[in-house]
C-alpha cells in the first residue's frame, strides 16, 4: 500500500505541487514573522547594549502624568540634584542630560523632516564620547547654534553653516548648524532617531519647558562598586521621589519596548499567513476531492484485492503528509528569506542603522512551520480520505463511478456553521465577550466564512449558469458555461479562495469608507467653522503652531470669531485622560456640535472644567462636582465641573475641556487646531491667503475649508488601504493557483470528452476559449460572493460602531467594480496553461482514453 501511495505521488507531482503552494505561502509568512522579529530584536539588543555601555546607573524623575507619550518628556530632575548625587559614596561621576522627543527640523525644502516612527530627539550637547563622534564641524557653543546627527542632515538636505528652523515646545526658532555627528560603528543614527543637540540651557527651555532641570542624571560608579550596589545606595538616599535604574535595567526595558512595537509587524505577517492557510485549506480539499473522484476505479480495485478502509484513509493521508512536509520545508526556507529581506529593508530603507550581524532563526520558526503546514494539509485531506474509504469494491465495474451527490446535508451543515459564526461575530461586535472579544471576532469571521463556503454549492449552479449567459453567444462559450455549472461542489470550493480574500478586503474597505463618509457628514453638517487650521495626524508629536497666529487672525478683516484648541494628557481623579483647552468655549459651541445638558457652556472660569456626558456618567459627576486635576507641570489642583455636554456621539473633542489658563501647565503650550468663522459676505479665498501668510513659520499645519480638513484628516486611511491591497494580492495569487489546479485536473478528467469534441469539429482555439470561459465564470462567481459577504460583514461592523461616531454605511462602489474587472483578468490568466493543455489533446489518443 505504501509503494502504491508513493507511485501515486510521483504520477501527480505537478498537481500536488500546485495544491501545496498555498501551504508554502502560509508557512512562509509564519516562519518569516518569527525570523523578522527575532532578528530585529537581537539587533536592537546589540544596539541598546552599546547605547547604555557607558551608563552604570541613571536617575530620572517620575512623570506627574502617566498614560501617554508626552508624559515621559514631562519627568524631570532638578539641576541641584546632580551635586547631591556626586556626594554619595561610590559615585565617581554624575552628569545631567537633556533628551526628549519633539524636536522637528525644517529642511532645505521648507518642510518639516518626517519620520515613520523613530523619535525626533532634542538633546543637550555633552561633547563627544565613545558613542557620539563628530564628523564635520564642532559642537554648539552659543544659544543659536545646533548640531545634528548625520541621518537627519541627509534627510533634511542641510550642511554646516546653514541657517535652519527648529520646532519644539516653542514656536519656530532659527539656528546655525555648526556640527554633524555620528555614532560608534560608523552609524548615522541610533535606531532611526533624528537628533538635534543644543547647548544645555536652550535644550532645557525648548525640550523640557524650563531651565534648571534635566531629563536624567547619568552616574558612573567608582572602582570596586558594582552598578547594583550603586543603585541600591542611590535609591536609599534619594527615596521614592526618583527612579534609579542600572544601565542593564534600562537596556532591558528599551529592548522590551522595542519587542512590543515589533508585535505589529508580527501580527500583520501572521494575519497574511492565516489568510493563506485558510484559503489553502479549500485548495487542498478541492485537489484531493478531484483526485479521489478520478481514481475511483483504481481505489475500488485496491478494495477488491483486500485493502481495508483504514488503508485507504492512510493512503490519502500519507500523500497529504508528504505534501505538507515538503511544502512546510519550502515555506520555511522562503520564510527565512522573507524575514531576512524585511530585516534588510528595515535597516536600510527605514534608515534605522540597526547592527545586523546575522539572521536569527528561532526554534519557534522551524516548529511552527512544520506543525502548521502539515496540520493544515492533513485536515484539508481528511474529508477526501474518508470519501475514498467509502468507495465499494463493486465501483471498479461501473463506467460512471462518481455520481454527483445531493447537497442537502451540506446545506444544513453550512446553515448551522454560518449561524454559529454569525452569533460569535455579533457577540464580539457588541463587546459581550469580555477578554475573549478578540477571539470571538476572529473565530466568528473564520466560522462564518466556512459556513458560507459550505452553502456556496447550493447557489453555484444557478448563479454560474446566469453568469455564463454573458459568454453563450458562441459554441465554446456555451460549453464553458455548462462545464462551470457541472459540479457545484468543485466550482464552489475553487471560487472560495477568491471569495475569502475579497470578502476581507471589501469588509475593511466598507468600514474605512463608512468612517470617511461619517466624518464628512459630521464636518459638513455640524462643524460651523468656515476655515480650520490643522496638521496631518501621525508622527511622534501632534502638529502645533504659534499661539500668536490666533491673535493675528482675530485682527484680520472679515474674521468674526477665532477659537484655538490645545491638547495634552492629564491625571483626573487619578486616571489618565486626554484633555483639551479652548480659548473661547462659548464661541466653540457655535462652531462645533456641543450642547449643554447640565450646567453651562457659556463661560469657563480658570478653576472650572466641562466634561462630556459619557465620562460624567462613568465617574458619577454632576454640575458643581469637584475633580482633582494634575497636568504635566504644576501640582494637583481642584477644579469644579461647570457643565456637562453632549456631542451627539459624532464629534469627540476629548471628553474634558479646560480653560485657556490651564495651557501654561500643558507640556506643549501651543494649539493643535484653530477654528475660524467668517463674517457674512467675507471673501474666504482672500482670508485664507492671509492666514497662510501667518503660518509661514509653522510648516506642519495648513489652513483650509471644511473639505480640505476632511481630506487631511482622512488621509490616514490610505496607509491601511495600502496594507489591505497586499492582502488582495495574496488572495489573488492563491485564487490563481486554485483555478489552475482545478482546471488542469478537470482537463485530465475530461480527456475523452475533449477528444470527442475535437473529432466532431471543435478547433484548438475554440477549446482554449471554452476553458477560458469556464475559468472566468468561476472567478467572477467567487468575486461576487466575496463582495457580497464582505459588504455584509463591513456593514455589520459599522452598525456595531454607531456609538463611536459611525453614522453612515458607505460601499466603495468604484473599488468593487474594479475588483470584478480584476476577477475577469484573474480567470483569464489562470486559464492559460489548462487551455493550452486542452488544445494540445491528441484526438485519437483522447478518444481511446479510459
Amino acid at each position: 500500500m505504501l509503494r502504491a501511495t508513493l507511485k501515486s505521488l510521483r504520477s501527480r507531482k505537478l498537481r500536488l505541487i500546485l495544491s501545496g503552494m498555498a501551504v508554502v505561502l502560509g508557512v512562509m509568512f509564519v516562519s518569516g514573522a518569527f525570523v523578522l522579529t527575532n532578528t530585529l530584536a537581537a539587533s536592537f539588543d546589540s544596539l541598546s547594549a552599546s547605547v547604555y555601555a557607558g551608563t552604570d546607573v541613571a536617575v530620572s524623575g517620575k512623570a506627574p502624568v502617566s498614560g501617554g507619550e508626552p508624559d515621559e518628556n514631562s519627568a524631570t530632575v532638578p539641576a541641584e540634584l546632580v551635586g547631591n548625587v556626586r556626594a554619595i559614596p561610590g559615585v565617581e561621576k554624575a552628569t545631567g542630560t537633556v533628551s526628549a522627543s519633539g524636536a522637528r527640523v525644517i529642511g532645505s525644502n521648507g518642510k518639516v523632516v518626517t519620520t515613520s516612527g523613530p523619535s525626533r530627539l532634542g538633546t543637550s550637547w555633552t561633547g563627544t564620547a565613545d558613542l557620539r563622534q563628530l564628523r564635520v564641524g564642532r559642537g554648539p557653543r552659543a544659544a543659536d547654534e545646533i548640531a545634528v546627527n548625520a541621518s537627519l542632515a541627509a534627510a533634511a538636505g542641510i550642511k554646516v553653516g546653514d541657517r535652519l528652523g527648529v520646532l519644539t515646545l516653542k514656536p519656530k526658532k532659527m539656528f546655525t548648524l555648526v556640527g554633524i555627528f555620528g555614532y560608534s560603528g560608523n552609524r548615522d543614527t541610533i535606531g532611526g532617531a533624528q537628533e538635534v543637540s543644543f547647548i544645555e540651557p536652550v535644550a532645557q527651555e525648548l525640550m523640557l519647558g524650563k531651565t534648571g532641570v534635566y531629563s536624567a542624571i547619568v552616574v558612573t560608579a567608582a572602582p570596586g562598586v558594582t552598578p547594583d550596589m550603586l543603585r541600591d545606595r542611590l535609591s536609599a538616599t534619594l527615596g521614592n521621589a526618583y527612579d534609579v535604574k542600572t544601565g542593564k535595567q534600562l537596556q532591558d526595558a528599551a529592548a522590551e519596548s522595542f519587542r512590543q512595537s515589533l508585535s505589529f509587524f508580527n501580527n500583520v505577517l501572521l494575519g497574511f499567513a492565516g489568510v493563506a492557510l485558510f484559503v489553502g485549506t479549500f485548495l487542498i480539499l478541492n485537489t484531493f476531492s478531484i483526485l479521489v473522484a478520478q481514481r475511483v476505479k483504481e481505489l475500488a480495485l485496491m478494495r477488491a484485492i483486500g485493502a481495508s478502509r483504514w488503508q485507504m484513509i492512510g493512503s490519502v493521508l500519507a500523500e497529504a503528509l508528504a505534501i505538507g512536509v515538503v511544502a512546510s520545508a519550502l515555506g520555511m526556507g522562503a520564510g527565512i528569506g522573507v524575514g531576512a529581506l524585511l530585516a534588510y529593508l528595515f535597516r536600510h530603507v527605514g534608515n534605522t542603522d540597526l547592527p545586523m550581524e546575522s539572521i536569527e532563526i528561532p526554534a519557534s520558526a522551524v516548529i511552527s512551520a512544520f506543525a502548521v503546514g502539515t496540520l493544515v494539509t492533513l485536515v484539508a485531506a481528511l474529508l477526501p480520505a474518508l470519501r475514498a474509504a467509502r468507495i465499494p469494491p463493486v465501483a471498479a465495474l461501473r463506467e460512471v463511478a462518481a455520481p454527483d451527490r445531493p447537497l442537502t446535508r451540506l446545506a444544513v451543515a453550512g446553515a448551522l456553521t454560518t449561524a454559529i459564526g454569525s452569533t460569535a461575530l455579533g457577540l464580539g461586535l457588541a463587546g459581550q465577550g469580555g477578554e475573549a472579544t478578540l477571539l470571538l471576532l476572529l473565530g466568528g469571521v473564520l466560522v462564518s466564512f466556512s459556513g458560507v463556503a459550505l452553502l456556496t454549492p447550493m447557489i453555484a449552479r444557478p448563479v454560474v449558469s446566469m453568469l455564463g449567459l454573458l459568454f453563450s453567444w458562441s459554441v465554446p462559450g456555451q460549453l464553458g458555461r455548462l462545464n462551470s455549472a457541472r459540479n457545484p461542489r468543485r466550482t464552489a470550493i475553487t471560487a472560495a479562495a477568491l471569495m475569502v480574500g475579497l470578502a476581507l478586503i471589501t469588509g475593511v474597505h466598507v468600514v474605512l469608507e463608512s468612517a470617511a463618509a461619517s466624518f464628512t457628514k459630521m464636518v459638513d453638517t455640524r462643524v460651523k467653522a468656515d476655515l480650520i487650521i490643522a496638521g496631518e495626524p501621525g508622527g511622534d508629536s501632534m502638529p502645533t503652531f504659534d499661539p500668536a497666529v490666533l491673535d493675528r487672525a482675530r485682527q484680520t478683516g472679515g474674521v468674526r470669531e477665532v477659537v484655538g484648541e490645545y491638547g495634552d494628557i492629564a491625571m483626573i481623579n487619578g486616571r489618565p485622560s486626554r484633555v483639551n483647552a479652548v480659548t473661547d468655549l462659548a464661541a466653540m459651541t457655535r462652531m462645533l456640535p456641543l450642547r449643554a445638558i447640565e450646567g453651562t457652556l457659556a463661560t469657563l472660569p480658570a478653576d472650572h472644567v466641562v466634561v462630556d456626558a459619557e465620562r460624567a456618567t462613568e465617574l458619577g459627576l454632576h454640575a458643581g462636582s469637584a475633580v482633582q486635576v494634575r497636568l504635566a507641570h504644576g501640582g494637583i489642583r481642584t477644579m469644579i465641573v461647570a457643565g456637562i455636554y453632549t456631542d451627539d456621539d459624532v464629534y469627540r473633542v476629548g471628553g474634558w475641556i479646560l480653560p485657556a489658563e490651564a495651557v501654561h501647565d500643558f507640556r506643549v503650550a501651543q494649539p493643535s487646531f484653530g477654528y475660524l468663522r467668517l463674517a457674512d459676505g467675507a471673501d474666504a479665498t482672500e482670508i485664507r491667503k492671509q492666514i497662510d501668510a501667518l503660518l509661514v513659520d509653522s510648516p506642519e499645519v495648513t489652513v483650509g475649508d471644511r473639505s480640505t480638513f476632511i481630506a487631511q484628516q482622512s488621509g490616514q486611511f490610505d496607509t491601511v488601504l495600502a496594507m489591505i491591497q497586499l492582502l488582495l494580492a495574496l488572495a489573488i495569487l492563491i485564487a490563481v493557483l486554485g483555478i489552475v489546479n482545478t482546471l488542469a485536473l478537470s482537463v485530465l478528467e475530461r480527456t475523452r470528452e475533449l477528444g470527442l469534441l475535437r473529432a466532431i469539429g471543435l478547433r484548438r482555439a475554440q477549446a482554449m476559449r471554452m476553458i477560458t470561459v469556464e475559468a472566468v465564470v468561476i472567478s467572477v462567481f467567487g468575486a461576487l460572493l466575496g463582495l457580497a459577504v464582505g459588504s455584509g460583514l463591513g456593514a455589520a461592523v459599522v452598525r456595531a460602531l454607531r456609538k463611536e461616531g459611525f453614522t453612515e454605511v458607505a460601499l466603495p462602489w468604484e473599488q468593487m467594480g474594479a475588483y470584478l474587472i480584476l476577477a475577469v483578468i484573474v480567470g483569464a490568466f489562470a486559464a492559460t496553461l489548462p487551455a493550452i493543455r486542452a488544445a494540445r489533446v491528441d484526438v485519437l489518443s483522447a478518444i481511446a482514453h479510459e
